[in-house]
């Protein structure tokens, strides 16, 4: 502390610039020294360049057209640095000049007091040049629709979220950002269970079953009743099916929790009792000895999620749901909407529900809606587990998911 009352702010300023391109040079001889290719610079060549940075800019006296003209003629003496490179038999990369036009820029920002960002600039870079093996064999091991995928994420949050008005519009209160913030929380959900599921391929049948309840427990509903038929493991199948519909009530609870806690507060401690208990049961039926029980590899893995059809289709279904429950609301009374809510149960109900959060609706009307329509589900899920799979995983989790819609339905009596 007392040397840095004794040095002039300036030299300070040029301590730190001698310290973090010192850095980056330290990394390029450490390279340096390991192979016998020629590489750009080393302990001497980084601090130079980022002393002169500092000093163009303590020149240019503000101005940026200075700075700029000494940037383009270090790029220059980078170029013929890397055209001496491309000469050589091996194959040349440009990390070494790209570092040395970043420690450039360094020198400059610490004259202006960017100290931050230049400091982060400098470890960033030092990190990526030390990584280099380490990032390139994960470029190799991430096949490259996982990429455009992961671009899809971002385009739906990133890019479309920001830039949509957070008003309301007609006379059912449209609001386009609240729309597209269900899309995006919807598929954040999916899209963590998917990247899960990816990385964990080697997970059985219980683990395809949490993860696919967290994505869609009627899609893995549908899935694992077509396998039971080939598998002929009953206790298996319809415990891992219990286990995605008690899935669906944590998925349930992250999504009121975005979007309305009065609902939170009403509806989370009955749905994660509903949540550990259906996974618990589910589990322990599982666990069952089955007649013909054998090793099950899993065969599950969720499809992509972010697809920008499917998110328009969900915006266009979530505002449908919208508009009716606003209707229902204001035309049919409780009635209406209860019996809408267990219609709903025969498609996918996230849309019906986070409808229910933006209806309007009273707290009672809207939890006791919720409640119909998430134990209607279970139901139609049960049936299809019965119509698509074999006759004793049918019966089984036909009867383990009306249980779960009947155990749905309890908070009710006391609404």
């Amino acid at each position: 502390m007392e040397l840095y009352r004794w040095l002039p702010q300036e030299g300070v300023k040029i301590v730190l610039v001698l310290f973090l391109s010192f850095l980056v040079g330290l990394e390029r001889e450490e390279h340096k020294a390991e192979g016998d290719q020629y590489v750009f610079g080393g302990v001497r060549t980084f601090p130079l360049i980022g002393l002169i940075g500092y000093a163009m800019a303590l020149l240019a006296g503000g101005q940026l057209l200075p700075v700029t003209l000494g940037f383009a003629v270090i790029a220059g003496f980078l170029l013929l640095a890397y055209w001496h490179k491309l000469e050589g038999s091996t194959p040349a990369g440009v990390a070494s000049e790209m570092s040395g036009l970043a420690t450039y820029l360094v020198g400059a920002l610490i004259y202006h007091e960017q100290y931050w960002i230049a400091t982060t600039l400098s470890i960033a870079g030092v990190f990526l040049l030390e990584l280099k093996t380490a990032l390139e064999s994960l470029t190799k091991r991430i096949p490259g629709e996982e990429i455009l995928t992961f671009a899809k994420f971002l385009l739906l949050t990133a890019v479309i979220l920001p830039v949509l008005p957070n008003q309301d519009f007609g006379p059912f209160q449209i609001n386009p950002f609240k729309t597209w913030l269900v899309v995006v929380a919807v598929s954040t959900v999916s899209y963590g269970s998917y990247v899960i599921g990816r990385w964990t391929k080697g997970g059985g049948i219980v683990l395809a079953a949490v993860l696919g309840g967290a994505y869609s427990s009627t899609v893995t509903t549908l899935v694992l009743a077509r396998r039971a038929t080939r598998e002929h493991q009953p206790n298996l199948f319809s415990g891992a099916t219990l286990i995605a519909s008690g899935m669906m009530y944590f998925r349930l609870v992250v999504l009121l929790g975005l979007f309305n806690g009065r609902l939170l507060a009403a509806l989370g401690p009955s749905f994660c009792v509903l949540a550990v208990v259906a996974i618990g049961t589910g589990w322990l039926w599982s666990r069952r000895r089955d007649p013909d029980a054998h090793k099950v590899r899993r065969e599950y893995d969720a499809k992509n999620p972010l697809d920008l059809r499917a998110a328009l289709t969900f915006a266009a279904l979530f505002l449908a749901m919208l508009v009716a429950t606003h209707w229902a609301v204001a035309n049919l009374g409780k009635a209406g909407v209860y019996s809408l809510a267990a219609l709903m149960g025969v498609v996918d109900v996230d849309p019906f529900i986070l409808g229910m959060t933006q209806s309007g609706a009273s707290l009672s009307v809207a939890a006791a809606a919720i409640l119909i329509a998430s134990a209607s589900n279970n139901v139609v899920k049960g049936v299809y587990a019965f119509v698509l799979s074999d006759r004793k995983t049918g019966i089984r989790s036909l009867g383990l998911l009306v249980g779960l819609a009947a155990l749905g339905l309890v908070p009710l009596l006391w609404r």
